[in-house]
């Protein structure tokens, strides 16, 4: 079935608090949601106004967030809902990540806790992988996950992680595709030790029982540290 792909954008004008911005270091890393990137130069604007300078990494996913690893800045503000996308912008960096939710008008930053809260559940998840012996593997059918582009289906590329895990040879692996989860739809199958997840990666964080095929293979490598990253 053909799939058409709309981006929906806020037509209200969102503007950001004085109050807010005067809180923030100088230099910021701007990102927010594509339903509001029409705003981002707006924002911009209004930030240099009060004396900060802006670099504008524009969309960031909730699975990626590349562009601000490079950013040079003293930390970013996020404009969006939820800790969904700004978590992992801190998680990755390290940097003070402030929130500014247009809809409520709260502001908050994400807290030292939320990452160490963050870290751990990958961490448990992993030992959770280490002593399964039965382990589900999880393969979205949507375009844009399973290092897809959004533009593009590939099975291939959508298998490659489960060839990867096949070839381990160490455990009972049960691939499950699927195009929608949700947690209840894993009940289903108690016989499952441990979900490895291939497709996109925050899906982990959903309160799930489910390690990132990328974080075992960050494990595996050696390269997983026992703490959380400093914040």
């Amino acid at each position: 079935m053909k799939t058409m792909f709309v981006h929906a954008s806020v037509k209200d004008a969102v503007d950001i608090p004085l109050k807010h911005i005067e809180k923030l270091p100088k230099r910021i890393g701007l990102f927010t949601t594509i339903q509001f990137l029409k705003q981002l130069p707006k924002w911009k604007k209004q930030i240099e106004e009060a004396g900060k300078t802006v670099t504008v990494l524009g969309q960031t996913l909730g699975c990626r967030a590349d562009a601000a690893l490079t950013a040079d800045v003293d930390c970013f503000l996020f404009v969006g809902s939820g800790q969904f996308h700004p978590l992992q912008v801190a998680y990755m960096t390290a940097k003070p990540v402030y929130c500014y939710h247009p809809i409520s008008k709260g502001f908050f930053p994400i807290e030292k806790e939320d990452i160490e809260k963050h870290h751990t559940r990958r961490k448990v998840n992993i030992m959770k992988f280490l002593h399964a012996e039965k382990v589900g593997i999880l393969v979205s059918t949507k375009i844009g996950q399973n290092d897809n582009k959004i533009n593009k289906y590939s099975v291939e590329l959508k298998m490659k992680g489960v060839h990867e895990l096949l070839e381990r040879g160490d455990k009972q692996y049960y691939v499950f595709a699927f195009d929608t989860l949700s947690p209840s739809l894993l009940e289903d199958f108690p016989f499952i030790d441990c979900w490895v997840n291939v497709a996109c990666s925050r899906i982990a964080d959903e309160k799930l029982a489910v390690v990132n095929l990328d974080d075992l293979r960050v494990y595996f490598s050696g390269g997983f540290s026992a703490v959380a990253p400093k914040y």
